[in-house]
């Protein structure tokens, strides 16, 4: 089979084409625009493989998308901007990269009759909730242009299906965590600042809950729903581990060896959602189970950041790359220990 991957140098993406590449026989090509987030670094295992192409380009660019969707059986679509604290300063940008993005990718798949397109989604469209878990069927309540643009891109790929029969599914996932990630993440954020020696910054007073998935687990659920999901269809991919973020900073400070002195509590940033929470028992009947631990993972991925400071010390207060589209600012452009997310 010939997988197109969108974001495919990403974090969640490079992760998923290592599996694919794997796990299966599958020829996979990557599209990457090689912005601030995506590198190189994150396939180099597999850039040698004869059964891996790059093609560095951008999912607006309409000829480009329709000449590789026309080659490919099926799309594994990862790209999008998703740092929510950047979505504040840059809405229209994410909202084009995201929604008109997805609807060209959704042009050129019904064009050429692909086999099947998941897109790749998140939990922050269901909105916060205060007690309940949502399910698939829950109403979209995004509260921040991130989970905003992302909502919309889920409509927009759901209504090809409904519409064009384009066979689409769609993943929502909780937060992800694990090796090569970007530093803008909280995890990957605080993991570098404390190996660095700096103080790292809690918003409010870390009462917020997420849930965590290890990015591997994720990756699973997403080739399941390739490969086994019913078009049409949303599943979500949960991790199983809720954590608020005070307990998720005490467990990285404990696995970094840091204490308590080197948190501040700084103010909250605004539209915190208090808490993320969703079922994934129709990924489930696919046969998904997180596998991995969460304090293992987070040992794992304390480890990875230790051993390789020349990946992530460049650009742990680097300034976007101009390509990012992104309009720099004090706050934006340079990324303070307190630029937290939880996305």
């Amino acid at each position: 089979m010939r997988v197109l991957v969108t974001g495919g140098a990403g974090f969640i993406g490079s992760h998923y084409v290592r599996h694919v590449l794997s796990t299966s026989a599958d020829h996979v090509t990557v599209l990457d625009a090689l912005t601030y987030a995506g590198s190189l670094d994150s396939l180099a295992p597999v850039l040698p493989s004869n059964r891996m192409t790059f093609v560095e380009g951008n999912i607006l660019d309409e000829s480009l998308v329709n000449d590789l969707v026309r080659t490919h059986d099926v799309v594994v679509h990862f790209a999008a901007e998703s740092h929510v604290d950047r979505s504040f300063l840059a809405g229209t940008h994410f909202l084009k990269v995201n929604v008109l993005g997805t609807q060209r990718l959704l042009d050129a798949a019904r064009r050429h009759g692909v086999a099947k397109f998941v897109h790749v989604s998140t939990d922050e469209v269901y909105g916060p909730l205060v007690a309940s878990a949502a399910s698939e069927d829950a109403p979209l309540r995004p509260t921040v242009p991130y989970a905003a643009s992302k909502a919309a891109s889920d409509l927009v790929a759901l209504s090809a299906y409904a519409t064009h029969q384009v066979p689409v599914c769609v993943t929502r996932s909780s937060n992800n965590y694990g090796p090569h990630q970007y530093p803008e993440k909280v995890i990957p954020r605080f993991v570098t600042g404390l190996l660095k020696g700096e103080r790292v910054g809690l918003h409010g007073r870390g009462e917020h809950v997420r849930n965590w998935v290890h990015v591997r687990d994720n990756v699973i659920g997403i080739d399941l729903v390739l490969r086994k999901g019913t078009p049409g269809e949303v599943y979500n991919l949960g991790g199983g581990t809720d954590l608020t973020n005070k307990q998720l900073t005490e467990r990285i400070l404990d696995a970094c060896g840091a204490d308590w002195d080197r948190v501040d509590y700084i103010p909250d940033r605004p539209s915190n959602d208090v808490r993320y929470a969703m079922t994934w028992d129709k990924a489930k009947r696919l046969g998904y189970t997180p596998k991995h631990d969460f304090d293992a993972g987070l040992a794992e991925t304390v480890a990875w950041y230790r051993a390789h400071p020349d990946r992530w010390t460049p650009l742990h207060r680097a300034a976007d790359p101009p390509d990012s589209n992104v309009t720099p600012t004090p706050a934006d452009a340079v990324l303070p220990l307190s630029y937290e997310s939880y996305s």
